[in-house]
């Protein structure tokens, strides 16, 4: 990668950060595209909580829809305090606050009216989610879970994209297994027999990757803080509640 494409990359990132949000109180150009695109990366896991909160299929993604349209549109993110500055905090007791006064609307049945309404795959979604257990889980650690294992899924797409465009998908393809250190798909000597290189330089890949991952993971973390210095706090509580 260039340094002007590593520029480039820090520039998307920092433009995605909740705290431009949260500076701008949701009003700016720049703030509305960051909280969209946020949104949109995160959506499923509050689709996954209205549905475990009883509602079904077809009311569910209209209350996903509307919630989003609402939160786009109305600048509700002003509001936010700064100071407790997890996105998917925010993002939750927004979500609870307008199911608690949703009937009216829902009566009304409107799918869409001229609303901001995201582009959100909610045949993807709703496949996810008839993976989910059905009575292991609450609606509020459904929504944990589901916001962790995105995150995750997010880190191991962007570091696979970025193998992409260096021509190199090849090697990621072969290194993936490795990510979370030994591997029992493969071994580094059948990575290194498929790529034409030394073990030792395929294990010294391996570490190189699992590193790159990690400083993505954190950067993905600190997307959705106000603070960067809660990266290691939300990283522990995120992964106690995969392993939960």
């Amino acid at each position: 990668m260039s340094e002007n494409d590593d520029a480039d990359r820090r520039g998307d990132f920092e433009s995605t950060r909740w705290s431009v949000v949260l500076r701008a109180g949701g009003s700016a150009p720049d703030s509305l595209e960051a909280l969209e695109t946020l949104c949109r990366t995160y959506w499923f896991s509050l689709y996954a909580y209205v549905r475990r909160r009883g509602y079904g299929t077809e009311d569910a993604q209209d209350l996903t829809q509307e919630f989003f349209a609402r939160l786009l549109e109305t600048g509700l993110v002003g509001s936010a305090d700064p100071y407790r500055g997890k996105f998917r905090a925010f993002l939750l007791a927004s979500l609870r606050n307008f199911l608690a006064n949703h009937w009216e609307w829902l009566q009304a049945k409107k799918r869409g009216g001229g609303r901001h309404r995201l582009s959100l795959d909610f045949a993807a979604g709703d496949s996810r989610y008839a993976l989910e257990p059905h009575h292991e889980l609450t609606a509020e650690r459904l929504f944990e879970r589901q916001w962790a294992i995105t995150l995750l899924d997010q880190v191991l797409a962007r570091l696979r994209q970025e193998f992409a465009a260096a021509g190199r998908l090849p090697e990621f393809e072969q290194l993936k297994p490795f990510l979370a250190g030994r591997s029992a798909e493969t071994s580094y000597a059948e990575v290194a027999a498929a790529l034409g290189v030394s073990e030792g330089a395929a294990m010294a890949a391996g570490s190189r990757l699992r590193k790159k991952y990690r400083s993505l993971l954190r950067e993905e973390v600190a997307q959705t803080l106000a603070d960067p210095s809660d990266v290691d706090a939300e990283l522990l509580e995120l992964f106690a509640i995969l392993a939960s």
